[in-house]
């Protein structure tokens, strides 16, 4: 090799070798995010090839530099110093992005997809993200051990020419060397970063990754980070699509305009106060009565308050959640938007003239309040609030000053029991009727409770269980305090989460599994509990409070009102990583945009069995109804149309 070194295309030959070991190190990156995440995701020969195919974009995008630099046909760049600074920059660049694929193996887990450019807006507002990330990196130290290795590594095995201009006997030749060099590399390049050499090819994205995935969640396998944050960049977020040619026909099919009655000339509505709790990662899962067959009947939970809660409330024997983040929760719950490609609050089309239940309510003669113990400002949730509706905002700011006591966690927000005390006596200062939602913070990522708690709730198998734990004695307290308000008779709640998080089951690993959360209904006027045998979303909430109200004007949302749907009719929504999940008459359905690529029946909990491999035909219905409501969604988004 030495020997080599000295050629004339010496360059050239360094390029490749260098850029050799640029795809090993993405290849032990990957293996990394595979045994990080070994619970979701199944590393494969197919997803090695695929992984082939982006990992060669990425390093071909951001090694462009690099290249140039070594083979520009200019003699007097062959010197020590010149080779110095082309060493730095492929170190730097490529080592800045093994850094990022191992950050974001650790927040995969949370997301179930690769970080995209959305990630720095979700995130702008927050000011603890340092001590986030100086507490990961002594939580996973051995990534950073192994990022020091791999870059040691880099830095000696890396080849430069041992060239010197000074001794070069024909210049011109080397000229002309490194000049049919580029010529060479650059078409390869070029047809490299797009993802193939055809014209018919065009730039492969990020969705391109499930012709190589078993699994939508498998994807995130597939693809690398580097190659994700540069296809998002500047990228338009919504495409419409074109499945219906006429309005009329799509609108048969589907729309978001709902028309509860013809005419207002009825019965009163119900003015019923109502208050949403959206409860930070509370996944399905952590609920032993909504599990009653897990573990073999065994299965406890780690929610005992709420259980007793849903003894005397209404709720479904499936419901999801119609995001992966935060961010997404708000609009599905409180707006009836789900989250298709991108949180919609992160998009151009949150600047629309759209609005949520809590507008709504306010036309009606509500006084409506958000309550986030959070920074104010914080995931951009302030801004939401007040765009759709609510007149009064309650964050960290506000309750410090009217606590005078800091019961900050030290990273997120205000501890789940104090801040959920607050909302309940603040609630009781407001005017009737009144809609309030509260988002708890304290089951978040770093996973920890008040110092008074550890003994009470220690470590269990997931880091999140004991904070489930601790979350679930806040909700009990809450509603003893509440139960105790002259307003609590005549209120509806509604618990769920934002998210689902940790898993130790396999039925909820699974592409659907990552999107179970309870959707839970009590009504303390009328505490039957009940099990509905329907599907239920986060996006049926908003319709759902408005039946139950008796509202009687047009109004938009995705949703359905669920308690008066019959069970057939009921359905869910989800997108993961390219896939659009739709769950409806006891199936499955999964849509890449153009094909159906898989069915499962819904009590296949597992995602064992594809009804497709065995011939299975009967689903157009299906896909034609997913595909109406797909277009309603981009059609809406890009024409400013989320109102009736």
């Amino acid at each position: 090799m030495k020997r080599l070194l000295n050629k004339l295309y010496a360059p050239l030959l360094a390029v490749l070798w260098n850029l050799l070991l640029v795809y090993l190190t993405y290849q032990i990156a990957r293996l990394e995010y595979a045994w990080e995440n070994t619970q979701y995701l199944s590393y494969t020969g197919e997803v090695f090839c695929g992984g082939l195919l982006f990992d060669t974009s990425a390093i071909l995008y951001t090694n462009a530099l690099y290249i140039v630099m070594m083979l520009f046909p200019l003699h007097w760049k062959e010197n020590s110093v010149w080779h110095l600074v082309c060493k730095w920059v492929f170190v730097v660049v490529n080592g800045l992005a093994l850094a990022i694929n191992l950050m974001d193996s650790v927040y995969f887990q949370y997301t179930m997809r690769r970080t995209t450019t959305t990630v720095f807006s979700e995130f702008s507002n927050e000011g603890n993200l340092t001590s986030i990330i100086m507490t990961e990196l002594l939580r996973h130290w051995y990534l950073v051990l192994l990022f020091v290795v791999v870059v040691v590594a880099l830095w000696k095995l890396y080849a430069s020419p041992r060239l010197h201009h000074r001794q070069l006997k024909s210049w011109w030749r080397y000229d002309v060397v490194c000049l049919l060099s580029l010529v060479l590399v650059v078409p390869l390049c070029v047809a490299g970063m797009r993802g193939g050499f055809t014209t018919a090819v065009r730039p492969i994205t990020i969705s391109n990754a499930n012709q190589y995935a078993a699994r939508p969640t498998d994807a995130a396998l597939v693809l690398n980070t580097p190659f994700s944050l540069i296809r998002t960049i500047g990228k338009s977020v919504f495409t419409v699509p074109h499945y219906f040619e006429s309005e009329a026909e799509l609108e048969a099919v589907f729309s978001p305009v709902h028309h509860p009655i013809d005419s207002i000339d009825t019965i009163a509505p119900i003015k019923k106060n109502v208050v949403v709790l959206i409860v930070e990662s509370f996944g399905r899962e952590y609920i032993g009565a909504l599990n009653k067959d897990l573990e073999e009947g065994r299965y406890k939970g780690y929610t005992p308050c709420v259980d007793s809660l849903i003894a005397h409330s209404t709720t479904f024997r499936y419901s999801f959640c119609n995001g992966r983040k935060s961010i997404d929760g708000m609009p599905s719950i409180l707006s009836s938007i789900p989250m298709f490609v991108e949180p919609f609050i992160l998009t151009p089309a949150s600047m629309n003239d759209f609005t949520g239940l809590a507008g709504i309510l306010e036309q009606e003669g509500y006084e409506t309040a958000f309550f986030h113990g959070a920074q104010n400002g914080s995931m951009g949730f302030q801004a939401f609030a007040r765009k759709t509706g609510f007149q009064h905002y309650y964050g960290r700011t506000e309750y410090e000053e009217a606590k005078g006591t800091d019961d900050f966690d030290g990273t997120w927000a205000i501890w789940d029991e104090p801040f959920l005390q607050y909302y309940a006596e603040e609630m009781t200062k407001l005017r009737e009727p009144f809609m309030t939602a509260v988002f708890t913070a304290s089951s978040h990522h770093p996973f920890v409770v008040p110092e008074q708690y550890k003994q009470r709730f220690p470590e269990e198998h997931l880091p999140i269980q004991k904070c489930i734990r601790y979350t679930d004695m806040s909700i009990g307290r809450f509603f003893e305090t509440a139960s105790k308000q002259p307003w609590f008779q005549n209120t509806i709640f509604v618990l769920t989460s934002d998210h689902t998080n940790m898993s130790d089951h396999a039925e909820y690993q699974t592409d659907l599994g990552g999107f179970c959360s309870p959707i839970i209904i009590y009504d303390p006027s009328h505490p039957v509990g009940e099990m509905q045998d329907k599907i239920a979303q986060q996006i049926d909430i908003l319709p759902t409070i408005l039946g139950m109200l008796g509202y009687q004007k047009p109004y938009f949302g995705f949703g359905i009102d669920v308690l008066n749907t019959p069970s057939q009719q009921t359905w869910a929504v989800s997108y993961l990583n390219g896939i659009y999940q739709y769950v409806r008459n006891g199936y499955v359905l999964m849509f890449d945009g153009q094909k159906t690529t898989a069915v499962y029946q819904l009590d296949d909990r597992l995602m064992q069995h594809n009804l497709l491999l065995d011939g299975h035909s009967q689903f157009q219905e299906m896909e034609r109804e997913l595909k109406a409501i797909i277009q309603q969604y981009m059609e809406r988004m890009t024409q400013n149309r989320l109102t009736p």
